[in-house]
């Protein structure tokens, strides 16, 4: 047995929560466990200005820890003046993860902006803000299209993410932060609905890995992807 008690190819119990923002085009709240994110999804006429003029939109995206997160207060980025390299480097992960979901030429010069704040962090933070943030965004796509807004979808395919590891020779999937504080191997993995690769991380923290433990890595991360597919899919049809 892991340290969470599961079973090697069990993930968290996992629930998404819908419209729980009145103001956004689309939000939910997503649970792995006990990691709650709050994934908002933002429309705007503005766009980079490096796209101006080539009618073509734009999604960008922001990850912040709130200050009680954690078990012990951290303090706002904003209030200390500095994003860290981590928050930069995840939310430009769920950035252009989700930039892979949509065709940007059929938003025209538009921009969606998805915010993801973690309520409650035990690992798995940016595998989640993917997961919730591809719910928020198919949900203002939705609103936008019933709104006139957009003519056509955009959307391709849904996104999912999950973290997987090697513990003890084991492959295990979605790690909680007790796990991942002992794993071995670290990874996480981002897929697409129709069986493709978005990106995969992965990183020896104890030991190295060979290339047949990293396909057992895959395989628990497609199996609890397809998982996390029907789940966005019943939130975003049922709210």
């Amino acid at each position: 047995m892991r340290l969470s008690n599961r079973n090697f190819a069990e993930t968290r119990e996992i629930t998404i929560e819908t419209n729980v923002n009145c103001h956004a085009e689309g939000s939910c709240i997503i649970n792995f466990g006990q990691t709650k994110i709050l994934c908002t999804a933002s429309f705007e006429t503005e766009i980079p200005r490096f796209l101006r003029g080539k009618n073509q939109g734009w999604l960008t995206a922001t990850y912040s820890m709130l200050p009680r997160s954690t078990h012990s207060r951290i303090n706002r980025e904003s209030s200390t003046g500095k994003i860290s390299g981590r928050t930069q480097e995840i939310q430009r992960l769920i950035g252009r993860s989700l930039r892979s979901a949509i065709d940007l030429s059929i938003l025209g010069e538009r921009q969606i902006f998805i915010d993801c704040d973690v309520l409650q962090a035990d690992g798995g933070t940016r595998t989640a803000a993917i997961s919730g943030g591809y719910v928020a965004l198919a949900l203002c796509i939705r609103k936008l299209l019933k709104e006139g807004v957009l003519k056509e979808s955009p959307l391709k395919k849904n996104i999912a993410a999950i973290s997987c590891g090697i513990s003890a020779n084991q492959a295990i999937i979605d790690l909680d932060y007790l796990e991942d504080s002992n794993i071995d191997v670290d990874a996480n993995f981002i897929l697409s609905a129709d069986k493709k690769i978005i990106e995969i991380q992965a990183s020896a923290e104890g030991d190295t890995f060979s290339k047949d433990e990293l396909d057992q890595m895959y395989e628990l991360a497609e199996a609890g992807c397809n998982k996390i597919f029907n789940l966005q899919n019943e939130a975003i049809n049922n709210s």
